[in-house]
């Protein structure tokens, strides 16, 4: 293995931040971690895994890790029966192209989770979600080698405990584990889901006149294109927020003194916030801080402006905390890693 000092992850995070690793490699197959696990020389050190680098904060310019960036290729169909396909990806997938060969082979059930940023790996650690559909939906199983015991776990739906953008391996398994592969669990006759957000209205404008899996992954990429900044173009992580969710008798306190209040009621009984609407009413979209901002098209999204340092994005993520809660009484909680 090519093990590096001293590298530079800039290039790595879509915050576009100039942390500095320690060490650093790169794996692209399940030999190459075994073998930096095996290494007497690397046990002791602290590690840290790499994916797409899109929903990471390094708030640290000198990272006293080993990273190691899981590039573990390969997507292929493992078996069928009459309703189903399984399909197996490398963890190291880019998760976007994953979504757009299961779109050219018909294959239903992750179109609405178009165009998000990351590995495929990541993908089951938050359960990522988008316009009304989860991972948890469609994902069969996973597997994971842990970093100390040197096994290969396979984790299926119930293992992971899966929640809103939470599983097991962001709290008792964090850092635990490295995912390498996972599988999901297709439809071969899609069951289309376009009751959320602006998807049917997108439809609409684009003249779809018969309902696909194409049709509503474009739907999606259109919608996302239009509210979310290009990390190639300035530095951001996407949602940087979490929805918040609250008993239903806290909601109707705040919406007797916020009429307009967004929200969505929920099967446990409690209320799902939008977090966007709270932070643009504490006056928060398109504001800056130095070099780090609010984005002026979506006040979930903060961008670094220039060079802006990890810690001055936090520290602008903690005045916006504080500001919801003094306005709202509503503690939001932060979706990005922060390392």
């Amino acid at each position: 293995m090519n093990i590096l000092s001293n590298f530079s992850l800039r290039q790595l995070n879509t915050f576009g931040i100039g942390a500095v690793a320690r060490f650093y490699t790169e794996l692209f197959s399940e030999e190459d971690l075994l073998e930096i696990l095996h290494d007497k020389n690397l046990r002791q050190q602290a590690k840290f895994i790499l994916g797409g680098g899109s929903n990471l904060l390094f708030v640290h310019e000198k990272l006293d890790y080993l990273v190691l960036k899981n590039s573990i290729p390969g997507i292929q169909l493992t078996r069928e029966d009459d309703q189903h396909v399984y399909i197996r990806s490398g963890a190291g997938e880019n998760w976007n192209d994953l979504v757009t060969y299961c779109i050219q082979h018909n294959y239903g059930g992750i179109e609405n989770l178009s165009l998000i940023p990351g590995k495929t790996g990541a993908s089951p650690m938050q359960n990522i979600g988008a316009y009304g559909v989860e991972l948890k939906d469609c994902f069969h199983e996973l597997e994971a080698i842990h970093l100390q015991d040197k096994r290969k776990d396979v984790f299926r739906t119930s293992d992971c405990r899966f929640g809103y953008r939470e599983s097991v391996f962001k709290r008792e398994l964090k850092d635990q584990y490295i995912i390498t592969s996972v599988t999901l669990k297709l439809n071969k006759h899609p069951l289309f889901n376009t009751s959320y957000g602006a998807i049917q209205e997108e439809l609409e404008r684009m003249g779809t006149t018969a309902l696909s899996v194409a049709a509503i992954g474009q739907a999606v990429c259109n919608i996302r294109r239009s509210k979310l900044p290009d990390p190639l173009v300035i530095g951001n992580a996407g949602s940087f927020f979490k929805n918040p969710e609250i008993p239903k008798n806290q909601f109707e306190s705040l919406r007797n003194n916020f009429p307009n209040i967004v929200h969505y009621p929920l099967a446990n009984g409690n209320v799902k916030l939008a977090a966007g609407w709270l932070i643009e009413q504490c006056g928060w979209k398109g504001k800056s801080r130095g070099n780090a901002g609010v984005h002026s098209l979506q006040a979930l999204v903060l961008v670094n402006l220039g060079n802006a340092t990890g810690q001055e994005i936090f520290d602008l993520s903690e005045e916006i905390l504080q500001g919801v809660f003094e306005k709202f009484g509503v503690r939001l909680e932060r979706e990005v890693n922060i390392l």
